[in-house]
C-alpha cells in the first residue's frame, strides 16, 4: 500500500518516465514485501524554478537530472529493509532510465492503517480481514 510521489524536472520523455515508475514499483516488491499489483504512484514534473535542491548536500554533485521520491507506507519496515529498498532503487533507476545514484534522494514517511481509504468513506485497513479481502481480490 505504498503511496509513491517522484519529482522532477519537465522534459523527460514518456518512456523515461516510465522506466522511473516501473523500476520504483519494483524495487518496493523486492525489498520491501510490497504485492505486484498494491501499486499507487503520482509523478509530479517541474518547471526548473519549482524544484529547488542542494547541489551537494550529503550525496555528491546533483544534477538538473535529479528526483526526489517520497514514500509513504503503512507498516514500519527494518533499517535493513530501508537500507535494501535504498540500494535497490539506485542500482535500477541507473540500469533504467539512467539516473546516477547522487540524483535519486528518497524519503519514506510512515503512516497508520486508520491513514489509509481507497475509496467508498471507509479505512479499509482498520477491518482486521482486510488482507484476506486483497488476496481474494474483493474489494
Amino acid at each position: 500500500m505504498p503511496f509513491v510521489r517522484i519529482s522532477l524536472r519537465k522534459g523527460k520523455s514518456p518512456d523515461y518516465l516510465m522506466a522511473l515508475a516501473d523500476n520504483i514499483q519494483r524495487a518496493l516488491v523486492e525489498t520491501f514485501d510490497v504485492p505486484e499489483n498494491d501499486r499507487f504512484q503520482a509523478i509530479h514534473q517541474h518547471d526548473g524554478n519549482e524544484l529547488i535542491f542542494d547541489r551537494s548536500y550529503l550525496a555528491g554533485l546533483r544534477s538538473d537530472d535529479f528526483v526526489y521520491i517520497s514514500i509513504t507506507i503503512g507498516r514500519p519496515r527494518t533499517g535493513e529493509m530501508k537500507a535494501a529498498l535504498y540500494r535497490r532503487l539506485a542500482d535500477l533507476l541507473a540500469q533504467s532510465p539512467g539516473l546516477r545514484p547522487e540524483d535519486v534522494m528518497i524519503v519514506i514517511s510512515t503512516s497508520a492503517p486508520e491513514d489509509w481509504s481507497f475509496g467508498n468513506g471507509i479505512a479499509q485497513m482498520t477491518d482486521p480481514d482486510w488482507r484476506l479481502r486483497v488476496a481474494g481480490g474483493r474489494q
